[in-house]
């Protein structure tokens, strides 16, 4: 399997194509002949980078949304406008709700689109609610059970439930990839807004897999509380993975501090990075 990073908040400076960047995930699995978008960015960026690659929004199979955020959905209806066809978009049944961030103002960061509208573009909506095997040796996690205790999602995030009622919101719809390889499981996140410790421990389970092999993706770290930071960095020790490629909502700060700790193991996931496993 192949996984390309489409979207990120950086482009590298050796960077051998003219990527752009913007706050935002979005990644390209190559499969067993199938190509599967891992989310889609916040704008219609995403057709631009993977032009660069050589592929149009009609060659994909397949789409995953990791939860129900701008910046992972936001280029939804480009990728369905250009693609021209149905495609299956498999996605948690909370992840229309609407959700803002909360600190000085109230923010909108829900899916900028209607549920109605994107079906109308050619979304063929695949709810899932529990682990789904898209592939012999490829999952999505469904709902992430969160159990590690210190992992928490931030206060600010808000949704407005059915009753009209401003409530925390704790981002239900979180799912991850998970791949089952010989060497042990490669964990593909957007946020990790579960947690990154509990995003692993679920995969482990999903997959039947002995041990960490990798990560790529965001891990929600760069905003986390300090004693989150700490622990999941110890907890990552532990894991002892081959390799981390993390990007997007990890932060500068947390990425170097990965770099410091994984050295030669740790890989920036900027646009445009592609890894094999």
């Amino acid at each position: 399997m192949k996984a390309t990073v489409i979207i990120d908040n950086q482009v590298p400076v050796n960077a051998k194509r003219p990527f752009r960047a913007e706050h935002g995930q979005a990644l390209l699995l190559e499969t067993k002949g199938r190509l599967i978008l891992f989310d889609a960015g916040q704008s219609e960026l995403v057709i631009h980078n993977l032009s660069l690659l050589g592929v149009r929004p009609a060659d994909l199979d397949a789409i995953v949304i990791s939860h129900g955020h701008y910046d992972h959905t936001g280029g939804l209806s480009a990728i369905l406008t250009h693609a021209r066809k149905r495609l299956p978009v498999y996605i948690h049944p909370q992840a229309f709700v609407p959700r803002f961030s909360e600190s000085e103002t109230r923010r909108f960061i829900g899916i900028p689109f209607s549920q109605e509208l994107l079906v109308q573009l050619g979304a063929d909506f695949q709810l899932v609610t529990e682990p789904l095997a898209l592939d012999d040796d490829l999952w999505l996690s469904g709902p992430i059970p969160r159990e590690s205790g210190f992992e928490q999602t931030p206060s600010s995030f808000i949704r407005i439930a059915e009753q009209g009622c401003a409530c925390h919101d704790s981002v239900i719809d979180d799912m991850s990839l998970y791949v089952k390889t010989a060497a042990g499981l490669v964990v593909i996140s957007g946020c990790a807004h579960a947690g990154i410790i509990n995003t692993i421990m679920h995969g482990l389970s999903v997959t039947d897999s002995l041990r960490l092999y990798g990560i790529i993706g965001g891990t929600h770290l760069g905003p986390a509380p300090l004693a989150q930071q700490e622990e999941t960095l110890r907890q990552l020790a532990d894991f002892s993975p081959t390799f981390i490629a993390a990007n997007h909502c990890t932060g500068f700060a947390m990425l170097s501090r990965l770099a410091n700790q994984f050295g030669e193991k740790f890989t920036p996931a900027f646009v445009g990075t592609q890894l094999e496993f």
